[in-house]
């Protein structure tokens, strides 16, 4: 491809609303263009590298069973409605009407569809397990999007969905799609760790995320330095032992805090530590109100309320809420004298305290002397607090430490629930109607793209790995003006394209300095430049990762570039 014919708009400045440098610098390169808040443009390089990383996953779905189809991003309301994910999924979800005022989704995800697909299809258990997938766009009404390709409205994802009889064989396609889904990471060069993930939306119980490591992921894996279990902060349990002080238990005294509200402030009006402190904070779990207590120090982990609740939705109360429920407000709630439609649930270090304070459930009061069983009961005691970096790890070897990540990749074990809502079933071995037990798995495309270079890049752009670079050669030629330099730039891309390199040539008028940047910032591996030495039939090859240089005679070149691309 001749770049003077290719729409390649690079930018000389980072343009103001990128702040991470994947955003950074696939606009500055020409990869994509923002349409609107959270909708990117893809250009050719862009669906350069998408189409390459397209055909791993498909290489790779393809090589479990897994057949491609292709669904309506077009959703009716009433399929959301049987599966109870119209309300659920929230504002996330975009709906419209269409002219005759019938209710439709844009497709954030496809379990309805493929559930009701299947069901109408397959009506015996000789066609299972069946797999199918799908690389598409995907649509949901983000609050904020950000970071470009990472946080987007509008994103490319592959959705694929497994169909079974048994649970045994729900096992077998989930190892195998765990599988694929490392081979696929692995083949674009990522850092990544399979980690234990929570459902949330989506339903069904054992789940994994696949996370790129890096600075900028909005998640946390907690991780143990000496074994390779590895977590979603939020799923992470906390097998930690709490042993009582032998301190005797005083009596229990009220006393006025004043402009004390956060735990902090408390525990220094009161002269104690954050973990002498209970916190208190109230949520609305689906219709009912609960008060979830952890020790002062530690932080409630909303996702373990929720599935230790098998709630559908679990938010923070207001304050006006929890003041109508328990008649004090935020900064001064606590276990003591809730009233009995209010359920208690305390973390387990909580049951460990001795002459503990807490809040008072009035305003600008609290209590000393809190001990727990004496003073109240809780509902249960359960783990409800995130994991903390030393935390010992949950698989009995060495101790939680922290790292960030992006999430790329989710295979989910769904069990029968969509088919049990939606009424999707086959006739089993014995004859019978049996709802099918499905699996679910999902890569993010457009975000595993950004992932990439987030962790490819330096100052002068982007170092793409050789399974997704745009083109495998980029030749530079310096000065379109000498014939020299023109007759062997020219030689030299005819050769390479008929050798099978596919090679983008810059043949543009513009300064040496103006295509040397270009090159770096687009960042292909292998490049070949035409200058000063044309004449000699020689070349300078660079290796863009690497920084290695050398001439190279233009008879020697295609062999050396097959050497060099494939070692």
């Amino acid at each position: 491809m001749r770049q003077s014919n290719m729409l390649i708009p690079t930018l000389r400045e980072v343009p103001k609303e990128a702040d991470i440098p994947s955003h950074q610098l696939l606009l500055k390169a020409g990869y994509i263009r923002k349409l609107a808040s959270g909708v990117y443009n893809f250009l050719p390089l862009g669906k350069r590298v998408l189409r390459k990383l397209e055909t791993i996953i498909r290489e790779e779905m393809d090589r479990t069973g897994a057949q491609e189809i292709q669904m309506p991003s077009l959703q009716p309301a009433e399929l959301w409605e049987s599966s109870g994910r119209w309300e659920t999924m929230g504002l996330e979800l975009m709906r419209l009407n269409d002219r005759h005022e019938r209710r439709f989704a844009l497709g954030a995800t496809h379990e309805e569809v493929v559930t009701s697909l299947i069901g109408d299809e397959i009506n015996s258990y000789k066609k299972l397990p069946l797999t199918v997938y799908q690389i598409q766009n995907k649509f949901r009404d983000e609050k904020r999007p950000r970071f470009g390709l990472l946080r987007g409205r509008e994103f490319l994802m592959k959705d694929a969905y497994s169909f079974h009889e048994t649970y045994e064989s729900l096992d077998e396609a989930y190892d195998q799609l765990f599988t694929a889904y490392k081979r696929i990471f692995e083949r674009c060069g990522l850092n990544f760790r399979a980690v234990i993930a929570d459902s949330g939306a989506m339903g069904g119980k054992d789940t994994h995320e696949f996370m790129v490591l890096s600075d900028i992921g909005e998640d946390t894996i907690a991780y143990s330095d000496e074994s390779d279990y590895a977590a979603n902060v939020e799923m992470a349990p906390v097998h930690q032992t709490y042993e009582s002080s032998n301190d005797e238990a005083m009596p229990l005294e009220k006393v006025e805090t004043p402009n004390a509200k956060t735990m902090q402030e408390v525990a220094d009006y009161l002269d104690h530590t954050l973990q002498e402190g209970m916190k208190a904070i109230m949520f609305k779990v689906d219709d009912r109100f609960v008060m979830v207590v952890t020790r002062g120090d530690h932080e409630v982990n909303d996702v373990k309320v929720k599935n230790l609740l098998d709630a559908n939705i679990v938010e923070l109360a207001t304050e006006q809420e929890t003041i109508d429920a328990v008649g004090a407000g935020f900064g001064s709630l606590g276990p003591i004298g809730v009233p009995d439609d209010v359920e208690v649930i305390a973390d387990h270090a909580v049951k460990a305290l001795v002459n503990a304070t807490c809040g008072a459930n009035d305003n600008g009061y609290h209590y000393r002397n809190v001990n727990p069983e004496r003073d109240f009961s809780a509902t249960q005691y359960a783990d409800v607090r995130f994991i903390e970096e030393g935390d010992p790890s949950p698989d009995g070897h060495g101790t939680i430490q922290f790292a960030k990540g992006i999430e790329v990749g989710h295979v989910f074990k769904l069990g029968s629930i969509y088919a049990d809502k939606l009424g999707a079933s086959f006739l089993n071995q014995e004859g019978r109607a049996q709802h099918y037990i499905m699996g679910c798995y999902g890569i993010g495309v457009s975000r595993t793209l950004a992932a990439v270079v987030e962790q490819f890049h330096d100052e002068q752009g982007m170092l793409w790995p050789d399974s997704l670079v745009p083109f495998d050669v980029h030749i530079v030629n310096l000065n379109m003006k000498k014939d020299e330099q023109v007759t062997v730039a020219e030689s030299v891309y005819d050769t390479l394209q008929h050798q099978g390199f596919d090679v983008l040539y810059d043949d543009r008028p513009e300064r040496a300095g103006v295509k040397f940047n270009d090159s770096d910032l687009i960042g292909i591996t292998h490049r070949v430049t035409v200058g000063k030495r044309a004449g000699e039939g020689y070349v300078e090859y660079k290796n863009r990762q690497t920084g290695e240089q050398q001439d190279v005679h233009v008879d020697d070149l295609p062999a050396f570039l097959s050497s060099t691309t494939h070692a």
